[in-house]
């Protein structure tokens, strides 16, 4: 079965990005001048997803008002003449079916996933992380479908980690089966320092089945006193198996002050308009330095 809808948690407080996130939802806090869940949105449609499930809680209203149509907003553009920004703003609505669901409560990735169980039904589906941006061809979210739709097995999406992060992370234990694809062979969700089984850590990247929804209603608090999604992977993994996916190209950490500044830089850079007075400027204070 192909894989048609996607699942975004976005029910998180962002307390990392206080105080920009006390009246803005931490998925709005723009990369340049887009948002980062349309950055999210826009690598599912680009994967081949047909409807997106957002995961949402209180105040992350403005999240589906972006996705929405803005007739007030798109009547001043057309009067004023702004032909291409109206072309833009319509487009954002155009995307793709999104939907929202309500995670009532904060119990982690798990539980987050589980609510969208109504949504998704009984079919495969993708889950991508708001925190992770993704700068790959094809897209990360592509690359891991293509693996589930030849093997029929769950994937995640992973990268190697110094020593020194794997903590911070879901860490695999497994077997290569060919480049760049494990066989999934135990997972750790925040292993203490030292005790990770592999530097393969878990990105914010995964294509499911859909029983993966039942497992999740027998996994009880884990780390952190959540539900955690790796442990119940873990159980998914010793009943129909797991395969694990080193995905091609660049992640950027966009939940961390440092990656979410590495990632405006990057994308600043990709852009015609900004790209020769930014590497100016860099340079500048890189002297200066």
């Amino acid at each position: 079965m192909s894989v048609r809808k996607a699942v975004i948690p976005a029910a998180g407080v962002g307390t990392r990005f206080l105080p920009a996130t006390k009246a803005i939802p931490k998925e709005m806090l723009p990369i340049v001048d887009i948002p980062t869940i349309q950055y999210i949105v826009e690598e599912a449609i680009a994967s081949g997803i047909e409807h997106v499930i957002l995961v949402t809680g209180r105040g992350k209203e403005s999240i589906l008002d972006h996705f929405d149509r803005a007739p007030e907003l798109e009547a001043f553009l057309e009067k004023n003449g702004k032909e291409e920004l109206l072309a833009m703003v319509r487009a954002i609505a155009d995307k793709a079916e999104v939907i929202a669901v309500r995670q009532h409560e904060p119990r982690g990735l798990g539980h987050a996933v589980l609510a969208a169980r109504p949504a998704v039904g009984e079919e495969p589906f993708a889950v991508l992380l708001g925190d992770d941006i993704f700068d790959s061809s094809p897209p990360c979210t592509r690359q891991l479908i293509d693996v589930y739709e030849a093997h029929g097995k769950a994937v995640v999406a992973l990268l190697t980690v110094p020593d020194s992060e794997t903590s911070r992370y879901g860490v695999i234990r497994g077997t290569a089966l060919s480049a760049g694809l494990h066989r999934v062979e135990g997972m750790v969700e925040k292993p203490a320092p030292g005790s990770a089984p592999s530097n393969l850590a878990i990105m914010g990247r995964y294509v499911l089945p859909p029983e993966v929804f039942s497992i999740i209603e027998r996994t009880p608090p884990g780390k952190g006193g959540e539900i955690q999604l790796t442990d119940a992977l873990e159980s998914l993994r010793a009943t129909r198996g797991v395969l694990g996916c080193e995905f091609r190209g660049t992640r950027y950490d966009a939940g961390d002050k440092l990656g979410y500044l590495q990632a405006n830089l990057a994308y600043a850079l990709k852009r015609p308009e900004l790209a020769a007075k930014l590497r100016a400027y860099l340079r500048e204070i890189a002297s200066e330095a």
